[in-house]
C-alpha cells in the first residue's frame, strides 16, 4: 500500500485508543435503470435511492462486516399490462465479509441465485492519498483519503422486456473519511487499507455512500470469524460461475420477470 501522509498525522498516542468495537453504517445506493424497448407502458415510479444498514465488528486485528436485519418491505415495480415485474434485491443477512489484518486474508460469504459461496482472497492494496481535508463524524476527527479504482462493473438493462447483463469498463473514485483516533483498518469496504477506522465512504461519484451512525466500544468478538457455509471458490472461479448463471437467468427473464440486484 502506498500512502501519502504528513509525518505528524501518524504520530498517535498508543494508550487509551479504542481497538475493538462495533460500527453501524447507513448505506445509500443510487438506482439507475435503463428501460429501453418498454414502449409507453405505464410503470409505477422507481425510487432513485435505496437505504439499508450494515454493521462492522472489529477486534483482535480482525473485522466482520454483515447486514443489519431490516423490516422494510421489499421494493418492487411492475408494468401494468402484466408483462414484467422487477424486484430490487440488496445483499441480505447471509452475506458476510471477514478480514484478518495479520495474515492479509479476506473471506467473503456471498448469496447468489439462492446459493451460498465462500470466496477467499488476499486484501488488495491501492494507492491512497491524503487530501488534507478534515471533518468530524460522531465526534471523531476524520481525515480524507482518496483512491482510484480501474476495473469492471456489471450493467443490467431491459430491452423489449428482456433483462440483459454485461460487464463494462469502470473507473471509480473512492473518497474515504477515516479516524486515526481508532487505529484499526476496518470499515464498510476497503478494509485493511487505511490506518484508521473508516466512518464515511463514497464510491463512484456518490453511487454508493456509507455513513457511520453509531460507534460503540463493545462488540461480540466471538462472532468475528471467517464464514464457512457455502461452496468454496476463488474470486476468479466465482466470477466465471456467476457469469454462466446470469446468462441462464437472462434467457428466463422474460417469462418469469426481471430481477435487478443493486449493490451486489
Amino acid at each position: 500500500m502506498i500512502l501519502t501522509f504528513s509525518t505528524g498525522l501518524l504520530i498517535l498516542a498508543a494508550h487509551g485508543q479504542q481497538t475493538q468495537g462495533r460500527v453501524v453504517y447507513e448505506r445509500t445506493l443510487k438506482i439507475h435503470i435503463d428501460m429501453e424497448g418498454m414502449g409507453e407502458a405505464p410503470m409505477r415510479p422507481m425510487p432513485s435511492t435505496h437505504k439499508d444498514k450494515w454493521e462492522v465488528l472489529f477486534g483482535n486485528n480482525q473485522s466482520l462486516r454483515r447486514a443489519v436485519e431490516d423490516d422494510t418491505p421489499e421494493e418492487m415495480t411492475e408494468v401494468s399490462d402484466g408483462g414484467m415485474r422487477m424486484h430490487m434485491i440488496t445483499p441480505g443477512e447471509n452475506e458476510i465479509t471477514y478480514h484478518n489484518f495479520t495474515t492479509g486474508q479476506t473471506v467473503e460469504q456471498l448469496e447468489f441465485a439462492a446459493r451460498n459461496y465462500i470466496i477467499t482472497d488476499s486484501i488488495p492494496h491501492r494507492n491512497w492519498k491524503l487530501t488534507g481535508e478534515t471533518t468530524t463524524i460522531l465526534n471523531y476527527p476524520c481525515q480524507q483519503a482518496i483512491a482510484q479504482v480501474i476495473g469492471k462493473r456489471r450493467m443490467t438493462s431491459v430491452e423489449n422486456g428482456e433483462m440483459k447483463s454485461q460487464e463494462v469498463a469502470d473507473t471509480s473514485r473512492i473518497i474515504a473519511w477515516f479516524t486515526p483516533a481508532i487505529p484499526v483498518p476496518a470499515g464498510p469496504e476497503y478494509q485493511g487499507e487505511l490506518p484508521g477506522l473508516i466512518l464515511g465512504l463514497e464510491v463512484g461519484d456518490g453511487g454508493v455512500i456509507y455513513q457511520a451512525i453509531e460507534v460503540t466500544a463493545q462488540a461480540d468478538l466471538a462472532a468475528v470469524k471467517a464464514p464457512s457455509k457455502g461452496k468454496k471458490l476463488s474470486t476468479r472461479e466465482f466470477e466465471a460461475e456467476r457469469t454462466k448463471m446470469l446468462e441462464a437467468m437472462q434467457k428466463d427473464a422474460k417469462r418469469r420477470g426481471a430481477v435487478l440486484r443493486i449493490g451486489g
